[in-house]
């Protein structure tokens, strides 16, 4: 991992708990953006994605209407793939129903597993888990898009529902949520 944004990234804020309903949303939306793409592209772009989605507040962003589409498809500061667009704003709309059974960090937090993954190579680091495909379905269930199981996989790694640092890493139990 050779560039700084990346190495940043990982070393400060990736696996660290994220536990408040714009976060999670943010991290969520930016999950299913990378889908099919480097997350280093992502990240390159995170400032501009939180500009164009107004800091990923669910009640403003499940406002968005054609309109607002049609901006983001014009917005070179995002990925501009209209499809993504559209799921992240059902996405609001869904996260804000969400609001009356719990809200989104509880349902996402809820599928946080007994154990945690203690890899110690990179080859031994899952991408998809039983409740990741759970969390996947109930998501889907709940209107929810581009919420696949790997995708769901890597937002829970990415806001410390799990922890997959290499077992004797540094990072390994940095989170709080997992001893080492």
């Amino acid at each position: 991992m050779s560039d700084p944004l990346l190495c940043e990234y990982y070393d400060r804020e990736w696996g660290m708990p994220v536990r408040d309903e714009c976060g999670l949303f943010e991290r969520l939306s930016l999950e299913a953006f990378q889908s099919g793409l480097s997350w280093l592209t992502i990240l390159r772009k995170r400032e501009g994605f939180r500009r164009a989605f107004r800091d990923f507040q669910p009640e403003v962003v499940s406002r968005f209407a054609a309109d607002d589409v049609e901006r983001l498809m014009n917005d070179p500061a995002i990925v501009r793939n209209k499809l993504k667009i559209t799921a992240t704003i059902d996405n609001a709309r869904a996260t804000m129903r969400l609001r009356s059974d719990g809200g989104l960090a509880d349902l996402i937090w809820s599928f946080r597993p007994s154990t945690t993954p203690a890899p110690r190579t990179l080859a031994e680091v899952p991408t998809v888990s039983a409740e990741s495909r759970a969390l996947a379905k109930e998501l889907r269930a709940r209107g929810f898009r581009f919420v696949g199981p790997t995708t769901m996989y890597a937002l829970m790694e990415a806001v410390g529902i799990v922890d997959t640092h290499l077992v004797g890493s540094w990072r390994r139990g940095s989170s709080g949520v997992w001893s080492q």
